[in-house]
């Protein structure tokens, strides 16, 4: 494979809560996703830093770049001061975590702003051409919104909601 055949780029979106019962299936789907990226010439994974998928999928590329040193963990997030009024210090300690271990890490505005997540948003699609989603299909709130405008921009999608729905029907 070519370098530039290396130098594709994905992103991840996806909800902030996921069912206790689906951490695993869903941490397993979504290694299975990036092996398949990587394979495909994928080698920058964006995740948006929320809590919830965003920080699943962050900690899953963290682990698989000790499979594939050349994979990079590209965080972009909507503003400087996101986990200022996060409650659970927990997740505010695993953010810090992952914003040092990323290899890059862009703010698409100083401070929060009522369109800031949407702008992080458009520019995870527009960096990409292949969207990761976890989304149940509820038709509503960011992850609904960041799907609809990947898609409606060209961009391809793997939704893992919908893997984890047909892993449990088999």
């Amino acid at each position: 494979m070519d370098n530039d055949a290396c130098d594709r780029q994905c992103f991840f979106t996806g909800h902030r809560t996921i069912p206790s019962g689906d951490v695993g299936i869903l941490s397993a789907a979504v290694d299975a996703e990036i092996e398949r990226c990587y394979s495909e010439g994928f080698r920058t994974f964006i995740c948006g830093g929320a809590v919830g998928f965003d920080t699943l999928a962050a900690c899953r590329v963290a682990v698989a770049r000790k499979r594939h040193a050349d994979i990079e963990l590209f965080l972009v997030l909507p503003c400087r001061n996101q986990t200022e009024k996060w409650k659970n210090s927990r997740d505010v300690a695993v953010y810090q975590r992952l914003k040092g271990m990323a290899d890059r890490v862009m703010y698409t505005s100083e401070t929060y702003t009522s369109g800031c997540m949407h702008l992080r948003n458009r520019t995870m699609a527009d960096m990409c051409e292949h969207c990761i989603a976890y989304y149940n299909n509820s038709g509503r709130g960011g992850t609904a919104y960041t799907v609809r405008y990947a898609t409606e921009t060209g961009k391809t999608l793997t939704n893992l909601h919908d893997v984890i729905k047909m892993q449990k029907l088999q």
